[in-house]
């Protein structure tokens, strides 16, 4: 999504896990294990009955997107296992961290190696992100002038990849 600031991007995107089919008893098991396996659940709570919704910082780390660590934990990818993770502000994101999406989001599983060996854990999640159209975030904005030049545009603009562009999903 691309849109000034205040046009309701992240509600929108907050909003859309709410509209998702509900989880099926195989996917609230499997979302149930991933945040049992990290102590995300609630201390009531016995079974996740909704679908996750991730939107990590713009400053989180490749591995606190794919997950890592010596014993290998669940990072945003995972978390968001049978949910949405949502990237706000995402061309603030480093290009390194963006370029770890392409691999699960076209195989629908996250692969993470250590000297040990390598573990692939499923991540089938919906990508949603948003973005101001501009550094000032008032191109195109009725209301606002827009004080960016062509220059400071695409230089923005180009932050994001364009395979990020071209995954179908």
């Amino acid at each position: 999504m691309i849109g000034s600031p205040g046009t309701g991007k992240t509600l929108l995107a907050q909003r859309l896990s709410t509209i998702l089919p509900p989880l099926s008893q195989e996917e609230s098991l499997e979302t149930t294990r991933i945040y049992s396996a990290v102590s995300r659940l609630d201390a009531n709570q016995d079974l996740v009955l909704l679908r996750p919704f991730r939107s990590p910082h713009h400053t989180i780390s490749e591995a606190g997107l794919v997950g890592g660590g010596s014993i290998p934990a669940p990072g945003e990818i995972r978390l968001a296992h049978n949910g949405l993770l949502f990237l706000d502000e995402l061309p603030e994101f480093n290009r390194r961290t963006l370029e770890v999406l392409r691999q699960p989001l076209e195989e629908n599983c996250v692969t993470i190696s250590r000297a040990s060996g390598s573990m692939t854990f499923p991540s089938n999640l919906m990508l949603v992100a948003a973005m101001n159209p501009c550094p000032c975030g008032f191109r195109g904005d009725p209301r606002r002038q827009c004080k960016c030049n062509p220059m400071q545009i695409d230089r923005y603009l180009g932050r994001i990849s364009c395979p990020m562009f071209s995954i179908s999903i």
